[in-house]
């Protein structure tokens, strides 16, 4: 049997198929105590085993002995991990490390993720995580507070001081002063979904691609005149995206951003609810007048949400000209466009326009990143852990390795940065190399989540991605301006349980009023009525609570 062999032999997918104990989970959570180890160094001490005594940036750790971790995985539909990928069998060879996976169904990650962390049941190493998710668990402490270890994972101290992002670190900090995830680390960030244009149809009908969305208003009217059989603006993601990006030049949050629904008042110097200021109505306002005048499709705004599909057959037959989308979703609609035979056609992301706040996008943020369960702090080879997960998030050799395989074999790189993926091989997702035989995602399972591109610096989210992407990464760093994040109001054990309490029928009313407002289901006449009805769900008392805990952060910390 080849070493190559034995490697995908000795791969486990066994706890994947734990049961998940539902009944167990309130137990278990309220079993674990808060806050991180209780000295962090002192932890550490006796967890030394397989580590390097001289790991430094930039160079490739490799366990002194041979190491098993636990990682759960995420299943993606459109790429099903397989026990053949090249990319555990490369790690491996690096690092002495073996990954044992536990195997989860995107359709329903984060809840099986909780269920498995609460029961006690889950692997040591959580990817896939974004800010704000590992609040709950810290809370309860059930993953490790990684802020006590920040020493052993110098790559990261690296990028955090190059791209001068510690006072993002920092805003991570839970009640208790620490952090308790790794978050992937952008060099630059841009919104992720925008908005997608038919260029062509906009210079046809004489138009300028808009900088504004009263701009945007005045394109598709004119659309509208030119295919009156059209809806020509549509988001395909039940309203979710279009009003998480547009919400930010109106000086509120919405959609997917709605996170949990208080926005900072800069002028009262307060926390207030963002679905009862007036940019919220405003934004309201803005997309219910479209509907009126028939140039926003409905449906994309109600229709269950299946990656957009709707839309892109929409689009196809020039019944949608403008749509939500990531700079993968340009592909989609292209591929779509050729299918219906169309041509001379260009599809273009354009920076999110600007509203009555100003030309104002999202905050700089991070990608993905993980925590770690108090099972990892316990065993003996915990630095070793953080040592390998220092080197496979932040290091460039793993960043460039994750993202196109191995260099001299699947891709070379020239001295100036440049990558190129030797012509055998594919990345159909990012229609790279469409003719080669061997897709080096699917098949080998590199530029997948959720390792590769959690931490990106420009020069490597630029190599894959099409000269049009990185035109909107220009357009986006000239000519608008990241909000400002948020003052931390970070909640104790206690406070979250009751903050959750109350959020929830917020939101829930929130999320309905706002559809039947925009779709005209119920009259604008009836705004004020709407605010008061959230006061009757004890907004105020929800306000209190995350006012309060801002009121102490500032108190405890400067």
């Amino acid at each position: 049997m080849t070493q190559e062999t034995t490697v995908r032999t000795r791969r486990r997918f066994g706890r994947g198929a734990i049961a998940l104990a539902v009944a167990g989970t309130l137990v278990a959570l309220a079993g674990c105590t808060a806050g991180g180890a209780e000295g962090g160094e002192a932890a550490a001490s006796d967890a030394t085993a397989g580590s390097m005594e001289d790991y430094t940036a930039d160079t490739t750790f490799t366990a002194t002995e041979p190491l098993d971790f636990s990682l759960l995985w995420t299943d993606w539909p459109e790429v099903p991990v397989t026990d053949s990928w090249q990319v555990f069998d490369e790690i491996e060879k690096r690092t002495n490390v073996h990954l044992d996976l536990t195997n989860i169904p995107f359709s329903d990650a984060t809840e099986k993720r909780s269920l498995l962390i609460s029961a006690g049941d889950a692997p040591q190493i959580i990817p896939l995580v974004y800010t704000g998710e590992e609040k709950q668990f810290a809370a309860t402490g059930a993953v490790v507070a990684l802020s006590d270890y920040e020493d052993y994972m110098p790559n990261f101290q690296k990028y955090v001081k190059e791209w001068d992002l510690r006072e993002m670190v920092d805003n991570l900090r839970q009640d208790d002063g620490k952090y308790y995830m790794m978050p992937g680390l952008q060099e630059v960030s841009v919104p992720t979904f925008t908005l997608l244009v038919r260029k062509d149809v906009i210079e046809e009908v004489g138009a300028e691609v808009p900088e504004t969305w009263d701009e945007l208003r005045t394109v598709l009217e004119k659309i509208k005149a030119k295919y009156p059989d059209s809806a020509p603006l549509a988001d395909g993601f039940e309203g979710q995206s279009m009003l998480n990006y547009a919400a930010h030049s109106f000086g509120t949050v919405a959609g997917w951003g709605f996170g949990n629904g208080t926005f900072y008042n800069e002028d009262k110097g307060e926390f207030e609810y963002a679905a009862t200021n007036d940019g919220y109505k405003q934004m309201v306002e803005y997309f219910h007048g479209l509907v009126e005048d028939g140039l926003l499709d409905t449906e994309s705004f109600t229709a269950a949400v299946e990656g957009g599909s709707t839309v892109t057959e929409k689009l196809a037959s020039e019944k949608v000209f403008v749509a939500s989308g990531a700079n993968g979703t340009v592909q989609e609609f292209n591929t779509a466009l050729d299918a219906a035979g169309v041509t001379d056609y260009e599809v273009l992301q354009i920076a999110p326009p600007g509203g009555p706040a100003g030309q104002i996008v999202e905050p700089r943020n991070f990608w993905n990143g993980f925590m770690l369960t108090k099972e990892a702090e316990e065993s003996p080879n915990f630095i070793a852990m953080l040592q390998f997960l220092d080197w496979l998030y932040y290091s460039p050799e793993a960043r460039d390795m994750l993202r196109w395989g191995v260099e001299g074999e699947t891709f070379t790189k020239t001295d100036d940065g440049t990558y190129t993926l030797n012509p055998e091989y594919s990345l159909k997702a990012f229609n790279i190399n469409p003719e080669g035989t061997t897709d080096i995602q699917k098949d080998l399972g590199f530029s997948n989540d959720p390792l590769s591109g959690s931490t990106e610096s420009r020069a490597l989210k630029e190599s894959y991605n099409v000269p049009a992407f990185v035109d909107y990464i220009d357009s986006v760093l000239t000519n608008r301006t990241p909000r400002d994040p948020f003052p931390p109001a970070p909640l104790n054990e206690g406070e979250l349980e009751q903050a959750s309490l109350m959020a929830t029928p917020l939101k829930d009313s929130v999320d309905t009023n706002t559809l039947k407002f925009i779709l005209g289901d119920r009259p604008l006449s009836e705004w004020d009525a709407f605010v008061s009805e959230l006061e009757g769900q004890n907004l105020q008392g929800y306000l209190d609570l995350i006012n309060g805990a801002s009121e102490r952060w500032a108190e405890n910390n400067g």
